[in-house]
């Protein structure tokens, strides 16, 4: 597997960022994920979730279990090429625990020339899923026509 790098930008793009809340080293309060990518062309990362992600107690909030298998999706994506997340739809299976050790996989269903198609799951590490993700990510603005590849 390959490790998806974090790089800074001055302007926004659809490229890993030093400061995102996700993945981004540079986020004092962020989650730290290191996604790697696998021979098949989708992004993966480990992750427990911590106390201070609760929505209710015992339960991490769901807009955070969103914004992982976005993240793991967007992973894919730009793995790719240039894209930014259109819409999002998530399906929450079973709660998320805290301290829970989880793996977050996203990766590619369907590209045309102005949409990519992708899906994401979160499992526990012996396989239920907790939660299922999918998006429709767009070229960025100023970016054309489509997608190169």
């Amino acid at each position: 597997m390959q490790t998806i790098e974090n790089q800074p930008s001055a302007t926004l793009r659809p490229q890993s960022q030093s400061v995102c809340i996700v993945c981004g080293p540079d986020h004092r309060h962020g989650l730290h994920l290191r996604f790697e990518l696998a021979s098949d062309g989708s992004a993966g990362a480990d992750w427990t979730p911590a106390e201070d992600w609760q929505g209710f107690r015992g339960i991490i909030h769901g807009g955070i279990v969103s914004m992982v298998l976005d993240e793991a999706m967007a992973k894919a994506v730009a793995a790719t090429g240039s894209a930014l997340t259109g819409e999002l739809r998530v399906r929450f299976r079973h709660p998320v625990a805290p301290g829970e050790d989880l793996r977050i996989r996203g990766w590619i269903t369907e590209r045309t020339r102005r949409i990519i198609k992708t899906e994401a799951t979160l499992t526990t590490v012996d396989g239920c899923e907790r939660a299922h993700g999918w998006a429709s990510f767009l070229p960025p603005p100023g970016k054309g026509e489509g997608f190169a590849g």
